[in-house]
């Protein structure tokens, strides 16, 4: 009797499959081995089952040959694996000689099979060559996932310490996330439409973002480089500005830290990219005209440093002289004047584009459009959007130049690149529903692809606030708040509830309401920051609020610390508890108040009482099911929403009481004595005052009166 081909070895060593990914992978191979093992074992085989058995066999062989190849050439560049690696591809070449052997039936005789080991006479040799080629190949899949976890690992310890390259991740991600969708749906509309042209457009546009997304992913993790890693950032004014500075203010120490010409010559290379915003046909006439005046006088003080520099060289000076000093301080103030011109029209402009572009409504029109079938509007409204792509995408280019970062510049230019490209491609999804109105999945294209015009909209609002921020010497850092429950504190409610991670869909639909929290958060901070007093209880609860719901905002990302609906309700229940104590020092705050103040700070903080109960409740409430879960996070950010509203109505009314009432304890004996003193040299009119009866609360608009009224005492 003829030898196995596989021998003796032990073929069941290591068969295994530890991930899901490994799975998957098997899966083809699977199919193909089963089907070899699985033919029905008929004595008369006919020569197309004889050739379909020798075909797949060879296929098999093929593919493992190749397998093995990168098997082996992983295994080169990885010692440490070396041995190991070269074993199971050993292994698995040898399998798969041996399924080529026993399924090489394909045109022998039935007489020339007498005799030999083949799958019709042998079929345990056949199921242990396929259980060792499984084994091999389960092996090297391993093998090769220790590898790439081992780079992940690597880089998440070092190299993602680098800012930039802590932004590139992001935008990243920021890509493939929202093209996760958008590849469905347009995937499912290209194949419910096969001859339509601007479906397959769509759809090849989303899958080249995504390639070049994955691609950064993977330069960033194994830090590969490639023409992508090569291109350097835009120079942006911000830096232009901050290196010629530094170069300027160095000759205090160093007359000949460098030469005049390359002074100027840097002046000039600085001015040349103002050219960005003069040329531009969205800057206003008067907009251009200042940053030229800008740039004129620039150059005038950098005339004037230049003269005084050689003078001071041709007495062979050792330090700058006085005129050095004073040309010095006029050219670097003139630089910063220039570049706080253009911050302003860079941040003034983005503001009025989001204002104007809140309203949707060319995304309204195409869908209208699209829906009817109506090419010749669709046509028009996309020439509106493209207009308003092509501003969106101009002011980003500024925005990168005013950002003050380079995370920040790397977060613009993401900003520009996808304005760029979801532009055309909500067109394409709009003509498509045009060409198909009564498709539901070409409808569904393109509301996926508006709202993520939307999504960027929003994220282009948060990179402005951040812009905001660095300009005027805040990070914008978030603190984190770390008091989260700790185990046994709910437990009564650990027992009823079930912890669950918001699926991608449900973070699709929270995405707005998370954005309008994360604004709201930052609006406080800001608001706490122009308190002098930064130990006053108020700041330091609202502080406090601001942080968790910050948390709660990058719950609905899938980020953070929050990583369960059950850690999202319970940082609720924290949130409302801390809500409560800072009524508690509202109340202790309101009584040094009198008349109005009292009542408009007394008004405020029963509403907050009311919002923080009302969260403390539905906290604390179990619920059962997916969509009561879903229900119950949705109930619990807006509420923290409507707190956060509040309480940033408060902070400025609060912080100038505190203001004067401090700067006037000194001189006075109490609150009433000052208020008598007001009223006897300044009339209070009545209609400035709260009108409690209103069913409206306190409003936005008797807030500003009483600030105003406020702003009144102080000047007199």
């Amino acid at each position: 009797m003829a030898s196995s081909p596989c021998g003796n070895s032990n073929f069941d060593s290591g068969l295994e499959i530890k991930t899901r990914s490994v799975e998957q992978t098997l899966i083809p191979l699977v199919s193909q081995i089963t089907t070899l093992i699985n033919h029905k074992d008929k004595p008369k085989k006919s020569e197309r089952t004889l050739a379909a058995i020798h075909r797949v066999g060879q296929a098999v062989s093929v593919a493992v040959g190749r397998f093995v190849a990168v098997g082996e050439a992983i295994a080169a560049e990885n010692q440490e694996l070396k041995d190991e690696m070269g074993q199971a591809c050993f292994e698995a070449r040898r399998a798969g000689d041996a399924i080529a052997q026993l399924t090489d039936v394909g045109s022998a005789l039935p007489s020339q099979l007498d005799g030999r080991v083949t799958v019709f006479s042998d079929r345990t040799a056949m199921v242990k060559a396929a259980r060792l080629l499984l084994s091999s190949v389960t092996k090297v899949l391993v093998l090769a996932d220790r590898i790439v976890i081992k780079q992940i690992i690597t880089s998440r310890n070092k190299d993602l310490k680098d800012e930039k390259k802590k932004a590139r991740m992001a935008a990243a991600r920021a890509v493939l996330e929202k093209c996760t969708m958008m590849l469905l749906t347009a995937s499912k509309t290209c194949l419910r439409h096969p001859d339509c042209e601007s479906a397959r457009i769509n759809k090849d546009a989303v899958f080249h973002r995504m390639r070049c997304a994955l691609e950064q992913v993977i330069e960033i993790v194994t830090e590969a480089r490639s023409s992508g890693e090569n291109r350097i950032l835009p120079a942006s004014i911000y830096n232009g500005i901050k290196e010629f500075k530094s170069g300027v203010e160095c000759l205090r120490e160093n007359l000949y830290f460098l030469s005049p010409q390359s002074m100027s010559s840097q002046l000039e290379a600085l001015v040349e990219r103002t050219e960005d915003f003069t040329d531009s046909a969205y800057t206003s006439h008067e907009q251009r005209q200042a940053i030229l005046g800008l740039c004129q006088l620039a150059r005038q003080d950098t005339q004037q440093l230049v003269h005084a520099w050689v003078e001071a060289q041709s007495v062979h000076a050792k330090e700058a002289t006085k005129d050095m000093e004073v040309a010095i301080l006029k050219t670097c103030q003139s630089v910063s004047d220039l570049r706080r011109e253009l911050h302003k029209v860079a941040v003034g402009r983005a503001s009025d584009l989001l204002k104007v572009h809140g309203e949707q409504l060319p995304l309204r029109a195409l869908k209208a459009a699209g829906a009817e079938g109506n090419l010749e509007e669709v046509a028009e409204y996309s020439r509106t959007l493209t207009e308003q792509k092509e501003q969106l995408v101009e002011t980003c280019r500024l925005l990168c130049h005013v950002s003050g970062t380079e995370p920040l510049e790397i977060t613009c230019i993401h900003a520009e690149e996808t304005f760029h490209v979801i532009g055309p491609q909500i067109i394409s999804a709009a003509q498509t529903l045009a060409l198909h109105p009564s498709s539901k999945i070409a409808k569904e294209n393109l509301e996926v692809f508006c709202e993520a015009w939307e999504s960027q909209l929003c994220d282009m609002a948060l990179l402005l606030r951040e812009i905001n921020d660095v300009f005027e010497g805040r990070r914008g850092d978030k603190r984190p708040y770390l008091s989260l429950p700790r185990p046994g504190k709910h437990l009564a409610n650990m027992k009823t509830a079930k912890a669950v991670k918001l699926d991608a869909e449900e973070q699709t639909s929270m995405a707005k309401l998370g954005l309008e929290l994360r604004l709201l958060s930052s609006d406080v901070d800001t608001e706490v920051e122009k308190w002098e007093d930064q130990e006053h209880e108020i700041v330091r609860q609202s502080q406090s609020l601001a942080s968790m719901a910050y948390n709660m905002y990058l719950f609905t990302r899938g980020e953070g610390l929050l990583k369960t609906t059950l850690d999202l309700f319970h940082q609720a229940e924290v949130l409302s508890e801390e809500g409560l104590q800072l009524c508690s020092s509202l109340r202790t705050f309101s009584s040094q108040l009198v008349d109005e103040e009292k009542t408009v700070v007394m008004t405020e903080m029963e509403k907050l009482l009311a919002l923080c109960q009302q969260l403390q409740m539905g906290a604390k409430t179990p619920v059962q099911g997916k969509t009561a879960t879903f229900q119950k996070v949705d109930s619990s950010i807006q509420a923290t929403r409507s707190i956060l509203s509040v309480v940033l109505s408060l902070l400025p009314f609060c912080n100038k009481l505190n203001r004067k009432y401090k700067s006037e304890r000194n001189s006075l004996s109490s609150p009433q004595d000052w208020r008598e003193r007001q009223d006897a040299s300044t009339p209070v009119k009545e209609e400035g005052a709260l009108n409690s009866k209103n069913s409206n609360g306190f409003g936005v608009k008797s807030l500003e009166q009483h600030m105003a009224g406020l702003n009144l005492l102080e000047s007199k």
